[in-house]
Formats: structure tokens, C-alpha cells, sequence
């Protein structure tokens, strides 16, 4: 695996052009096995485009969710074994939510719609709830933005990293974020960023899985607290700059 980070131009000719060729891909996975697209565009453009990635980068569009490691029986290649034997059919979704049943498309549409309407802001948090936050192994999208909110009053402080590719974090990332440190150069790119090992770490990815691998390996090098944003940047509601 490479040190160095990988800048994949999403505006360059060939990656459009093999975009282009994903796209068709996923039609042809859609259509083969009766799935639908997740609701939300976001989601599968985000997965389409970093399937293209990793076609450009590992010649296979190796899951984007997931670390790729060289070991051919742990890497998932899309539509990957687990999506096709276990989660479509057990949860309704993939892992990475773009493969769906279209009774789970069409409830997670509903739910989408809903959720638009009926949802509030929750109220602040206090220093206490703050550190008692920072101190849970994951949290949800609302506890993100509710921390966000309150470091920007000075109640509490932390490091909230995106450890997904530097293609994924320019095409959207989460407002506050305070640094990338991508998993395909960890750990030249965490030398990089020169993180203080006593300033709790958020850490995000796609969907969360990315980061648990990360939160793993960061919680065993002493960092004073590390904690996994559940559902990564595609469960977060918050602001995002993209």
C-alpha cells in the first residue's frame, strides 16, 4: 500500500470517462438482481464515484466503504459477497446503501420525507454532557452537530477527522472539520497532521466503517479519546461544504 496520498482528479477526462462506465455498472447490478437505488442521489453518487476511484487507483472497484488491503479473500469487489448473500436480504440495504430492496427504497423515502418535516434541533448540551459525549464509543449525527455547536461556544474542544480519500473529502465534507487523513496514507498523512494525543478525535468516513477501523488503531496509540461518528457523513444532516 502506497505512503503517500493519492489525488484522483474527479474533473479529469479519465475519470469521467470511468465514471461514466460505474454508472453503468450499477445499472446493470440494479437491474440483474432486482434492486433499486437508495433514495437518496447523494448517497449513490458518493459510492459511484468512489467505486470509480478505486478502479483508477486497484484496477477492481473494490467497496469504497471499506479498507482495501490486499487480501483477496477480506477485500470486497461490488456487488460484493455479503451484500448479495446477507444484508440485501436480511437488512433491505447494503452496507454502503446504494443497492437496495425497492420496498426498503420506498420506506426509506417515506421516512426521508417525514424526517424533513418533523425535525428539531435538539437542545444544547452542557460542559458535563459534553465529555460525558466524548466518551461513548459512537455517536449519531445529532450528538455531532450538538458538539459542533457547543465547541463553537468554547465549552468543550476536540479534532473532528475525515478519514475517507482526498476525492471524497473535496466533493463534500462535514462543516468543522479539522483535518483529512486519508486510509489509503493513514499513517504518513496522521504524521502529517500532527494530532495532539490529548485533544479528544471524532472521526467520520462514508458510513462509519472506515472510521471504526481507524478509531481501532488510533485508540490503541493512546490518543486520550476517540470516537466513531455512527453512519458516517451520509447519516449527517448538518451543514455540509462541498
Amino acid at each position: 500500500m502506497s505512503t503517500e496520498m493519492k489525488k484522483i482528479d474527479p474533473e479529469s477526462p479519465e475519470f469521467k470517462t470511468e465514471l461514466l462506465k460505474t454508472i453503468k455498472f450499477t445499472d446493470k447490478v440494479v437491474a440483474q438482481f432486482g434492486f433499486a437505488y437508495n433514495p437518496d442521489p447523494l448517497i449513490n453518487e458518493g459510492i459511484q464515484m468512489g467505486l470509480t476511484r478505486n478502479k483508477l487507483i486497484y484496477d477492481k472497484r473494490y467497496c469504497p466503504c471499506f479498507f482495501v488491503t490486499g487480501d483477496k479473500e477480506e477485500d470486497r469487489i461490488c456487488p460484493c459477497k455479503p451484500a448479495l448473500e446477507h444484508e440485501i436480504p436480511n437488512d433491505g440495504v447494503c452496507h454502503c446503501q446504494i443497492f437496495c430492496t425497492p420496498e426498503y427504497a420506498a420506506k426509506t423515502a417515506k421516512n426521508d420525507e417525514l424526517e424533513a418535516v418533523t425535525h428539531e434541533h435538539s437542545r444544547g448540551l452542557s460542559a458535563q454532557e459534553c465529555e460525558m459525549l466524548l466518551g461513548k464509543h459512537d455517536i449519531d449525527a445529532d450528538e455531532l452537530v450538538s458538539l459542533l455547536e457547543a465547541r463553537e461556544l468554547g465549552m468543550v474542544d476536540f479534532n473532528l477527522v475525515d478519514v475517507r480519500e482526498w476525492m471524497e473529502h473535496q466533493g463534500g465534507h462535514i462543516k468543522g472539520t479539522d483535518t483529512l487523513v486519508p486510509t489509503t496514507s493513514f499513517f504518513a498523512s496522521l504524521t502529517k497532521a500532527n494530532l495532539d494525543t490529548d485533544k479528544s478525535l471524532i472521526l467520520y468516513c462514508h458510513v462509519g466503517s472506515r472510521s471504526a477501523h481507524c478509531q481501532r488503531i488510533l485508540s490503541d496509540m493512546k490518543f486520550k479519546s476517540v470516537v466513531n461518528l455512527a453512519h458516517g457523513i451520509s447519516g449527517y444532516h448538518g451543514e455540509i461544504v462541498r
